[in-house]
């Protein structure tokens, strides 16, 4: 079967390598000019450190499927990710834990004890949180939530964190002991050469060809039995129903001697500071960062994502789920072409789901092509 993907991914390359492994001949079009879309890392041609291109990524998973996957095609070296913030001139551990709590309130709490304290901070009147802001103000209490989450958020979203869905906040835990690993997954770790050669790795087999810098509007995708799209799923319709709403990205690289901040990222939680954090990268590969005297850092600006921008972040309100229910709609009757990936699906997905929902997305596709029935459009429900 000729089959075109759209998008070098994780979404687009995973689904073409797993048909192109039995039999199929794919094309994988991209526009930009790399493989590994916003995954994508290279050498900083200053320093030599190895650098995040669009933001951090830091593989982490409970899924041994995904897990033994990425380390088919990679080094996967132990990384655990430790973040830090500034509030109001103090340094703290993220995410909430006990030594936060215990700095913050200036006390030397038992774990039962912070426990305990926490909870009478919490808002008891609130007993079914609807939003960010009541999901916090339920867990942790007014200060807390003052100090890390509402100037952060504000920045970050570009709106009240009274306007967020409560499951915005339900991913970060609060640790009442003194673990500062940003997550709870059983696996984590960073590649040891960077996510491209990952990518390179996934597309390199004789029944791939990649185009980079080929945009898919330029296509003929009448000319291929099947398309699988990872792009923006408002732009394969040119935006015939209106625009789906994002945040994005603005990275100002700056570099300095050393050491910068000491850590790979740390959160600028006020409101008044225009950035979010800063990520200093010589600290995403700690076997090599002795290696280099010099340092490179991103500050980090979130925006309303507009016409010619890197889409990073769906919006998903009440309006934003209307318009995707439609264009859900227009994508059902749209023959021969399924949408997959956080662009194709309109959700913010971390990479080992992006890899999981791939790799199940492959297996449907041949057990269909297999049983003669049709490939589905959407192989998750995009509006849960």
């Amino acid at each position: 079967m000729k089959i075109c993907v759209v998008g070098a991914g994780f979404s687009g390359s995973v689904v073409a390598r797993q048909l192109a492994e039995h039999g199929h001949s794919i094309t994988v079009v991209d526009e930009r000019d790399h493989v590994g879309g916003n995954c994508h890392t290279g050498r900083d041609p200053r320093t030599g450190i190895m650098v995040h291109t669009y933001g951090p990524h830091i593989f982490h998973t409970d899924k041994q499927e995904v897990w033994d996957y990425i380390n088919a095609f990679s080094d996967m070296m132990p990384f655990a990710h430790r973040v830090k913030a500034i509030s109001k001139g103090q340094v703290y551990s993220l995410p909430i834990n006990l030594l936060t709590i215990n700095q913050f309130f200036g006390k030397t709490f038992s774990p039962t004890e912070a426990q305990s304290f926490i909870a009478g901070k919490g808002r008891r009147d609130i007993i079914d949180p609807k939003s960010f802001e009541e999901q916090a103000l339920a867990m942790i209490g007014e200060e807390l939530y003052h100090a890390f989450f509402y100037g952060y958020t504000l920045k970050q979203w570009g709106m009240s964190p009274a306007m967020l869905p409560a499951s915005v906040l339900r991913r970060l835990p609060v640790r009442f002991n003194y673990d500062d690993n940003y997550f709870n997954h059983q696996y984590q770790g960073m590649p040891k050469d960077g996510y491209t050669p990952i990518f390179e790795r996934l597309l390199d087999h004789r029944g791939i060809e990649v185009h980079l810098r080929q945009r898919h509007e330029d296509l003929s995708l009448a000319d291929f039995e099947h398309t699988f799209f990872s792009g923006p799923l408002d732009r394969f319709f040119n935006y015939s129903l209106g625009p789906l709403r994002y945040r994005t990205l603005d990275f100002e690289r700056f570099y300095g001697n050393g050491d910068f901040q000491g850590t790979a990222v740390l959160n600028y939680c006020d409101a008044e500071i225009p950035f979010t954090r800063i990520t200093e990268h010589k600290h995403f590969a700690p076997w090599e960062s002795a290696s280099f005297d010099g340092t490179v850092c991103y500050r980090e600006v979130s925006r309303e994502c507009t016409s010619g921008d890197i889409p990073y972040y769906p919006i998903r309100q009440v309006a934003e789920k209307r318009l995707l229910s439609d264009y859900i709609a227009l994508a059902k009757q749209t023959p021969r072409t399924s949408f997959i990936g956080r662009l194709g699906t309109y959700r913010y997905l971390d990479m080992d789901v992006s890899i999981g929902e791939a790799l199940s997305a492959g297996k449907q596709t041949l057990q269909a092509l297999q049983s003669g029935a049709a490939i589905p459009t959407f192989f998750i429900d995009p509006l849960s």
